[in-house]
């Protein structure tokens, strides 16, 4: 399982590197789940990364307008993300989630052919009216997508454990698998709940609470230390 965390600027990115990460996943906890942040801080991030480590970009909670988000996917692209990370907020279905990363892809392809392509769904989506989460992994599948993800839309405390069990969970990295596909999870995970994340399957872990001080994802900043007891229990799996 890969620990991916999830800075907002080159100081946490410094301090996730140091720590042992993964992935580096800039996003911009201020505009979402999966805000956005913007492409001088991706390039200024991917030039501090070492070129053995990948860098993630997250396009945002995007809605569904495949022309808005693909020039986002390009601009992620351009500015040195290796990981595209689409956040499936305004679309309602399938044939909607399926047309946006269709064209994600696409994008993708056109400037980088080893970009890493992630569609990601929500547990909580129903408080959105986001497309059911158990879909995604087809979605990402028929798109030509790499990565089937799951996150939380509403940062309020709760976790993914609070709206998907343990099997729902496992069904969703199986259906991933069976297409072929890596999973990754998120969602205010804990660091208490890494092991059942590796046992239900998962392949990437997307943690942004725990590796900060004080475990609050908003308020708190990403410390070395942190991640690196993260990554020390990741890698004893």
């Amino acid at each position: 399982m890969l620990l991916l965390i999830s800075p907002i600027n080159t100081q946490e990115a410094r301090e996730a590197i140091n720590g042992g990460a993964d992935i580096i996943d800039v996003k911009n906890p201020k505009e979402g789940s999966l805000g956005a942040n913007f492409p001088w801080v991706i390039k200024n991030i991917r030039e501090i990364t070492p070129k053995n480590m990948q860098v993630s970009a997250t396009l945002g909670d995007v809605p569904y307008k495949p022309g808005t988000v693909s020039l986002a996917a390009a601009g992620a692209v351009v500015s040195g993300a290796d990981y595209i990370k689409v956040g499936l907020y305004g679309t309602k279905n399938y044939s909607e989630a399926l047309e946006v990363m269709e064209n994600v892809v696409k994008t993708a392809n056109l400037y980088n052919s080893d970009a890493i392509v992630v569609a990601s769904g929500y547990a909580d989506a129903h408080r959105v009216g986001a497309i059911d989460p158990m879909e995604i992994p087809k979605v990402a599948a028929d798109s030509g997508s790499d990565l089937a993800m799951v996150d939380t839309a509403v940062k309020d405390g709760k976790t993914l454990f609070d709206y998907m069990d343990q099997d729902a969970i496992s069904q969703f990295t199986g259906q991933a698998h069976d297409y072929g596909l890596k999973s990754a999870l998120a969602g205010s995970v804990t660091q208490e709940q890494l092991p059942l994340l590796a046992e239900l399957g998962c392949d990437v872990a997307g943690i942004r609470g725990a590796a900060c001080i004080g475990g609050d994802r908003n308020s708190g900043s990403i410390h070395h230390e942190a991640v690196a007891r993260l990554k020390q229990m990741v890698e004893s799996f």
